[in-house]
């Protein structure tokens, strides 16, 4: 455009004419009119990329690297990995937020600390586990009761299988034998992912439901709603909303302050929700982390999951890894009775070693065990079930094993009082042609030496 523009001026010099006028007059005209259209294309564009989702993404196939480029002004290092010259809202290494800006992914250590003090105890019996893991795609998930509402299905997300809960209302609930399933005593787990709305939030919550006969409605309710604005470019509002009744028939409820469960929550993530009841204590976790605490609870014997979204039509919630199992037993209690300590608390990714951060609680109640009886010594077993074959499981649930044992160490537990070894599914304890009875083969084993 520069080479254009003085090549005009030096025309309309030389021919100092009319017609040179007139011809610098035409080609202003059309330089006018071409910038204009490629301001409007801009501006088309930019539309189009806020409502792809694709505004403040790099595209790193065409993005050209900067050859000994500055550093930029406004480039920061990472107060949690050490990372420098970051330029953007998080840190390229481990997802920190920059110091002073919007909420972002938590690193993997701060999610395991945040689990390592949870004073939740995941139950010793499972009586209902649906990892939503090879079903078939589209169909009405296996394990579940359809009640009322709008269809679900399985689908794939963030490459994993999760059930979704479609359109603006879907009630589902565990299929199960019994019509009164939940003990005395229970605890609940489930992972929900965390989907940006795209719109007004207000009205979107996953809730769990807690009901008995004698409240026909519920005795427990706690909606739980993670929500992002991606159109707005900010987060929230997130709330966590909750009303019970108690054993005397009162109707009770709360909120949660808002910023105490938005910083737990990142956008396209997957959220560990977890619950207990003990007797008439219900608590509430997300992530580790206690959201709700009631002490006068009316006794409640099943349960379901109720999806509400009102986000235009989009697939607002996924679920998976679903578990319900009957009230833990203290450790030590265990270990005196049967000299072993058998947990289910203690998970790994699919096919991998790799902890989840919800282990750390589990990993926690044995590495203080271990602190309060220094002569207690463990042979850490894992276990697998039938699926796949021996060369696959043999050496994965050594790995796993190992992994527990470096975390126990970093805990500062002794190496030297902890022995891994890899069963395999080589000790079964319960039938592996049954969802539940695999579920309980998938575990680990803390044997006193």
């Amino acid at each position: 455009m520069k080479k254009l523009l003085l090549s005009v001026a030096v025309l309309a010099l030389v021919c100092g004419t009319a017609d040179a006028q007139s011809f610098l007059e035409k080609l202003g005209e059309k330089a006018k009119n071409a910038a204009e259209q490629n301001i409007g294309q801009k501006v088309e564009k930019g539309v189009n990329d806020v409502l792809d989702g694709k505004v403040g993404k790099k595209n790193k196939s065409t993005a050209k690297p900067k050859e000994n480029a500055a550093p930029a002004a406004d480039a920061w290092t990472c107060p949690e990995c050490g990372k420098a010259s970051n330029t953007g809202k998080f840190c390229d290494e481990c997802g920190a937020k920059k110091p002073g800006g919007e909420a972002a992914p938590k690193p993997k250590k701060q999610v395991e600390s945040a689990y390592a003090k949870s004073d939740f105890v995941p139950g010793d019996e499972i009586f209902f586990d649906d990892p939503v893991e090879g079903e078939r795609l589209g169909e009405f998930p296996l394990h579940w009761d359809f009640l009322r509402g709008e269809e679900c299905e399985v689908m794939t997300i963030d490459g994993k299988q999760a059930i979704k809960l479609s359109g603006w209302f879907s009630d589902i609930a565990p299929l199960m034998k019994e019509a009164d399933y939940l003990p005395e005593e229970f605890t609940i787990e489930f992972d929900v992912w965390s989907n940006p709305t795209g719109g007004s939030s207000n009205n979107d919550h996953i809730d769990l439901v807690l009901c008995s006969e004698e409240y026909s409605d519920y005795c427990v309710f706690v909606a739980l709603n993670p929500a992002f604005n991606e159109l707005a470019g900010t987060d929230g509002p997130s709330t966590l909303d909750y009303s019970f009744y108690t054993p005397g028939g009162d109707l009770r409820s709360g909120t949660t302050p808002g910023e105490n469960v938005q910083k737990l929550i990142a956008p396209d993530s997957w959220l560990h929700v977890a619950a207990s009841f003990n007797k008439r204590a219900f608590k509430y976790y997300v992530n580790g982390v206690r959201m709700v605490n009631l002490p006068n609870v009316a006794r409640p014997t099943r349960m379901l999951l109720r999806s509400v979204s009102n986000c235009d039509g989009r697939d607002r919630f996924f679920i998976k890894n679903i578990r319900l199992a009957k009230g833990a037993v203290p450790l030590y209690d265990r270990l005196a009775s049967d000299g072993k300590i058998v947990t289910y608390a203690i998970t790994f990714e699919t096919g991998k070693a790799d902890l989840k951060p919800e282990s750390m609680v589990e990993i926690n109640r044995i590495a203080k065990l271990m602190q309060e009886n220094p002569g207690i010594e463990f042979e850490v077993q894992g276990h697998c079930d039938a699926t796949g074959s021996d060369k696959v499981n043999d050496p994965l649930s050594q790995k796993r094993a190992e992994a527990i044992v470096a975390a126990l160490v970093e805990q500062g537990i002794a190496q030297s009082r902890l022995t891994p070894v890899g069963k395999g599914s080589h000790a079964p304890i319960a039938s592996n042609s049954t969802d539940e009875g695999r579920a309980k083969n998938r575990r680990v084993e803390f044997v006193k030496k």
